[in-house]
């Protein structure tokens, strides 16, 4: 492997195309989509070492179109159906207990939307967080939410808060584009929450997606980083 493809594989080169802005921005949220053609294969060719990388990188990027689009194609009811059942399932797993600190995350693009589990967790004296990217490359930092505090409007306009000192969630909700059956998650390609767990004193992580997000494989690289749990509709895995 040469040195700028160690390189590549070290520093998660999916996040390469994202365009940083000197504000905060949510969590790995999403690269501007390029039209990906419908005869992209299904699966990405590996028949030469030298590019496998990129082969998976370009594969993950059309994975995160065809994934997107379907969740944005689920009808209201159904969509009901199946928050209510990810929801029922967040409750029997996530510790509800005061001063406990959990960090969950704004949804964006059709996610499980994880907010009335929030209104139900802060009543319970349960504390929260919400993610913030400050520098490109870098881990994400955890600035604490309840209900009234003022927010400021990240990338893509999607609520953060607008100050605060950082702070430690002993438990994650991450929402997955994708996730495969060893529970590693495809996101939206920035890297920020593997680097984020990669980092020391990583939380457990509880993946929240929908049933239909799941695939055989993501292709895991060095930089993925499986999740503790992942949360559908349908399962708890």
């Amino acid at each position: 492997m040469s040195g700028n493809d160690k390189a590549h594989h070290e520093g998660d080169p999916e996040d390469d195309e994202f365009e940083f802005r000197s504000y905060s921005s949510p969590a790995c949220m999403m690269h501007e989509f390029d039209h990906i053609s419908n005869s992209q294969p299904e699966e990405p060719p590996t028949t030469n070492p030298v590019h496998h990388w990129e082969e998976i990188r370009l594969w993950r990027k059309a994975k995160r179109v065809t994934l997107i689009e379907r969740r944005l194609a689920i009808s209201s009811r159904e969509r009901s159906a199946h928050s209510q059942a990810i929801t029922a399932a967040l409750l029997k797993v996530l510790p509800i207990e005061a001063g406990t600190l959990i960090g969950f995350y704004w949804p964006f693009r059709g996610e499980y939307d994880p907010r009335g589990v929030i209104r139900l967790l802060h009543a319970q004296k349960v504390r929260l967080a919400l993610p913030v990217v400050v520098r490109k490359a870098e881990p994400l930092i955890f600035r604490e939410w309840r209900p009234g505090i003022t927010m400021a409007s990240g990338l893509w306009n999607i609520p953060v808060p607008a100050v605060g000192e950082p702070v430690a969630p002993s438990l994650l909700l991450v929402p997955v584009v994708g996730f495969d059956r060893q529970n590693y998650r495809l996101g939206y390609g920035g890297g920020y929450y593997d680097r984020t767990l990669a980092a020391p004193g990583r939380p457990r992580t509880v993946g929240v997606g929908f049933e239909h997000s799941q695939i055989a494989t993501i292709y895991p690289q060095a930089h993925d980083i499986p999740m503790d749990q992942v949360i559908t509709e349908r399962a708890i895995t």
